[in-house]
């Protein structure tokens, strides 16, 4: 366990090191905060996790232990470094080395996987601290594959805000925070907006007809007769 977790922190400097921004954090994710993910995802028979960013594999351990088995979680990472070791931890799960950027591309490639069948996307990414036009087509990814059903947990360590600025397209169902973490946590849960419907007309209340064309005019209703 200790041998472990050194190991992690290695690889965690290193990365950190080489280039911060992807990393957005002091330390790997603590016990405390890779529980209070796997709470937010629960524990239901049906639950197929894509976890984004997995990094040294805290919040994975805490998935399968307490979410999914090896066969219904899959976790994808774009380091290197970090995906020989998540391959090393996790000898049987499925690891993927790919880019957020370029999620659906990943998936279209796992030829058993259907994406509509993903229940929850647990991201790691530390969005505030990544260019704007990654962030840009991370969240359009994501937003698709929360069209088909699925739910976003998504932790940051902006606790004022949230992401809710940056995942302005989806709801927030539920926000916590985590203290025993370094820095502490905003865990968000969030699910695609509802489409909003065109307003209805009163009971009773005829709208206008409009003819078609440049400076159209109402048309004239048929007439009444009292």
């Amino acid at each position: 366990m200790a041998s472990s977790w050194i190991r992690a922190l290695k690889v965690f400097g290193k990365e950190l090191i080489a280039d911060p921004r992807p990393i957005g954090a002091a330390c790997p994710s603590s016990p405390k905060l890779a529980r209070r993910v796997a709470q937010a995802v629960g524990n239901k028979p049906g639950n197929f996790i894509l976890e984004i960013g997995a990094g040294t594999g805290a919040i994975t351990a805490a998935l399968l232990r307490h979410c999914a088995p090896m066969h219904r979680l899959i976790a994808v990472e774009r380091s290197p470094s970090m995906v020989q070791h998540l391959r090393h931890r996790f000898a049987d799960l499925r690891i993927i080395e790919g880019d957020a950027c370029r999620l659906s591309e990943t998936l279209r490639h796992l030829r058993d996987v259907d994406p509509r069948s993903i229940t929850h996307v647990v991201s790691s990414l530390p969005l505030r601290s990544l260019p704007d036009n990654d962030v840009e087509l991370i969240t359009g990814e994501f937003s698709r594959l929360l069209a088909h059903g699925a739910q976003l947990v998504q932790y940051t360590y902006n606790l004022k805000e949230g992401s809710s600025g940056v995942f302005s397209r989806l709801r927030r169902k539920s926000a916590s925070v985590v203290w025993f973490n370094l820095p502490p946590a905003l865990v968000e849960v969030f699910a695609s907006a509802p489409e909003r419907q065109p307003a209805r007309p009163s009971p009773g209340v005829r709208a206008p007809a409009f003819s078609v064309g440049a400076g159209a005019k109402p048309v004239n209703a048929a007439p009444r007769h009292s």
